[in-house]
C-alpha cells in the first residue's frame, strides 16, 4: 500500500444548469422509460452512458427534422430560434432545460441585434451554446475565440461585445482592453457565469495544496480543458483522466497527498470512483 491521502474538491462537479437538465431528464425517464435529447446532455461520456442505459436517446439536428409527436430535451447549452420553430412544425414537445444564465444572455443578444448593434461574441467556434447565441442574430454576429483572429485595423469603431458564459473572465477583460487600446468604442457585456469563473480561482488554490492533482473530465468539455490547464499551471504534477481505468499508479509516490477535481460537466459519482481507485494503490 502507498498510503495515499486522497481528497475530492467539494466545489467541483456539476454546475446548477447541468444539475437542472439531468434532474429533468431522470424524472421523465422514470415516468416514460425513454426521452430524446438534442445533443449530449453534458460533455461527459461516462454520465451520458449512465443516462443512455436509463433510456436517454441522443439525437442530432438532422435526426430532429425527421422526429414527430415526441418529447425532446433541450440541454443546458440552449438552442437557436430555428429549433423552436421546427418543434412547432413537427408537433414536438420541448422539455427546455436551457441554463437560466444562457437564456438571459440569448435575450440580451437578441435585444442588441434588434437595435442594429454590431455584435462580437467571444466564444468557441461550433460550440452548442455559441450556435444558440448566433441564432439570436440570424447568424450575423462575429464569433472569435482568440483576439488574434481579428484584424484590428479593419474592425468597426463601435461594437457590442458579449462572451460565451463559460469563458475566462480574465481573458475577456484582456480582449476588452486590447480593443479599446486600438481606438474601438466597446459596449462591454460581461455575461460569464460566476459559478464557472469562480472555479478558476478556487482550483488555483486547491491545486497548490497537494503533491499530485487528478483532473477528471470528458474530452469534449471546453470548460474541462480550461480548468485542467489552470491546475497544471499551478501544479505541474496534474494528470487528466476521463474514467478510473486511466489512473496510473506510477504517477504517485508513497505518502503522497492527492487532490481530485473536475469540470462543471464532471459528475461527483465519477470523482468518487477515481478516489476509490487511487485509495486502493
Amino acid at each position: 500500500m502507498m498510503n495515499l491521502q486522497v481528497h475530492i474538491d467539494q466545489h467541483s462537479g456539476f454546475c446548477f444548469g447541468v444539475v437542472y437538465a439531468i434532474e429533468m431528464a431522470e424524472e421523465i425517464l422514470e415516468d416514460q422509460g425513454y426521452l430524446y435529447c438534442l445533443g449530449d446532455i453534458v460533455h461527459n461520456d461516462e454520465e451520458v452512458n449512465r443516462l443512455t442505459k436509463k433510456g436517454l436517446k441522443i439525437i442530432d439536428h438532422v435526426e430532429l427534422q425527421n422526429l414527430r409527436d415526441e418529447k425532446v430535451l433541450i440541454r443546458a447549452h440552449g438552442e437557436p430560434p430555428s429549433t423552436y420553430e421546427l418543434a412547432i412544425n413537427n408537433n414536438l414537445t420541448l422539455i427546455d432545460a436551457s441554463c437560466p444564465v444562457v437564456l438571459k444572455l440569448q435575450n440580451r443578444i437578441k435585444n442588441s441585434f434588434d437595435k442594429d448593434e454590431t455584435i462580437y461574441i467571444y466564444g468557441k467556434h461550433g460550440h452548442a451554446e455559441v450556435i444558440g447565441l448566433l441564432g439570436q442574430t440570424n447568424n450575423k454576429a462575429v464569433v472569435f475565440q482568440d483576439i488574434n483572429e481579428l484584424d484590428l485595423p479593419s474592425l468597426p469603431k463601435n461594437m457590442t461585445l458579449y462572451s460565451q458564459t463559460t469563458k475566462s473572465t480574465d481573458k475577456f477583460y484582456e480582449i476588452n482592453e486590447v480593443l479599446k487600446e486600438n481606438g474601438i468604442t466597446v459596449n462591454t457585456n460581461d455575461t460569464i457565469c460566476r459559478q464557472v469563473s469562480n472555479r478558476d480561482k478556487e482550483l488555483r488554490t486547491f491545486a497548490e495544496k497537494f503533491d499530485k492533482i487528478i483532473f477528471v473530465s470528458g474530452t469534449k468539455s471546453s470548460n474541462g480543458k480550461v480548468l485542467y490547464n489552470v491546475c497544471k499551471e499551478k501544479n505541474p504534477h496534474t494528470f487528466f483522466v476521463s474514467n478510473p481505468e486511466q489512473v496510473d499508479n506510477t504517477w504517485f509516490e508513497v505518502n503522497d497527498s492527492v487532490g481530485i477535481c473536475g469540470a462543471t460537466s464532471t459528475p461527483m459519482w465519477l470523482m468518487e470512483q477515481v478516489k476509490e481507485k487511487i485509495a486502493a494503490f
